[in-house]
């Protein structure tokens, strides 16, 4: 086994860490105070290749490894979570399940623009009666011979009224099941698409969080990724890497804490001496450090079984539970070693607490990974 990264991961992982400490966190308590979207910010990232890293240069991305990208997310992550976000939707997600499904011709339209940063992307699965059933989808798309005629709603949408691509699961044939479900890629502006009420949330409050409404929306019959009932099997495929993903940014988040907690515990004098002096402080940084690189191993090991063509289906699953735990155990610590200050905007960790609990539910909830997981182990 070699632990070691590369020249070119290392200097993936310096850019995120220069652009995250340099750039987004000036103004990320403001951003989430008035949960202003970071568009400049997201701008500048598509400059800097982050918004399409493993995406074949051919079609403007960065042809980055699954490494790099785990590797940037967690240092963005450790600075702004609503960035982070974003990132990995447009990443793990959308770039991804069109590059790998799409046909050509969607691949030149939607993808080139998405991996170069000059659009970004939604996914849309979640429905207010289908978070963690994503089998029972409600929004319908009804075929009409040259096009769908797609009606619903859907909930809790990353980059909502910030995307210019979304794609979004329909039930086609309700007879068939999950397998009468289909992915459909919808244009912003199509008549009929409305971005509804934006999300008033505990965490990620920089991120762009809508309801979407479709109403005898047209998408054209070469919209739809992959063959007839395909959908199901696409938005599992693709959440599948997007845990390796999330489980970056709650490796991040947590990572973030302990450096805010171990740099306060180096200022913060009580009894005669720093805090990180008294035993009690001190072990709760130790803790801190074996459970976040416990994530980190997890989290690369994932991402490497993925870049190596292998099944990474427990492994992610497995990677985004722990890490998601460690996130949200790990931030209240923090806040704890900050005492009265940790509980106050202006030191960071109060944010990262809110942050971390949001790992724990998007893109399988923990007790969907523990399906995952142990179906893998109890099938092997």
């Amino acid at each position: 086994m070699n632990f070691e990264l590369t020249e070119e991961q290392l200097a993936v992982r310096d850019a995120a860490r220069d652009f995250a400490q340099n750039v987004l966190k000036e103004g990320v308590i403001e951003r989430d105070n008035e949960q202003r979207f970071p568009k400049e910010e997201i701008k500048q990232l598509g400059e800097l290749g982050f918004l399409g890293m493993m995406v074949d240069p051919k079609y403007g991305g960065g042809g980055m490894d699954t490494i790099s990208y785990a590797l940037a997310m967690e240092e963005i992550s450790k600075v702004d979570a609503s960035v982070s976000v974003c990132m990995s939707v447009n990443n793990s997600l959308v770039c991804w399940g069109l590059e790998t499904y799409g046909t050509e011709e969607q691949k030149q339209k939607y993808l080139i623009p998405l991996a170069s940063g000059e659009k970004i992307g939604a996914f849309c699965l979640s429905e207010p009666e289908a978070g963690s059933d994503a089998t029972s989808q409600r929004t319908t798309a009804i075929d009409k011979g040259d096009h769908y005629l797609l009606n619903g709603t859907k909930n809790w949408i990353t980059n909502g009224s910030s995307a210019s691509t979304y794609i979004v699961i329909a039930q086609t044939d309700v007879e068939k099941g999950h397998r009468g479900i289909n992915a459909f890629i919808v244009e912003r502006g199509m008549e009929g698409f409305e971005v509804g009420a934006k999300e008033d949330k505990l965490g990620i409050r920089g991120s762009d969080t809508h309801t979407l409404l479709f109403t005898d929306v047209k998408v054209p019959k070469e919209n739809r990724i992959g063959e007839d009932g395909f959908g199901f099997k696409f938005a599992m495929k693709t959440l599948s890497g997007g845990r390796i993903g999330i489980a970056s940014q709650a490796l991040g988040i947590a990572a973030g804490a302990m450096d805010l907690a171990v740099a306060y515990s180096k200022e913060r004098k009580a009894f005669g001496k720093e805090i990180n002096q008294h035993q009690a402080i001190a072990f709760k940084i130790a803790d801190m450090a074996t459970a976040v690189e416990t994530a980190r191993l997890m989290v690369h090991k994932a991402a490497w079984e993925k870049d190596q063509g292998l099944n990474y289906d427990q492994s992610g699953a497995m990677a985004k539970l722990y890490a998601s735990s460690v996130a949200m155990e790990q931030t209240v610590e923090a806040v704890q070693i900050h005492g009265g200050y940790g509980f106050v905007k202006e030191y960071h960790v109060e944010r990262l607490m809110r942050d971390a609990k949001i790992t724990q539910i998007y893109e399988g909830t923990s007790e969907i990974q523990k399906i995952v997981i142990s179906r893998g182990v109890l099938n092997s």
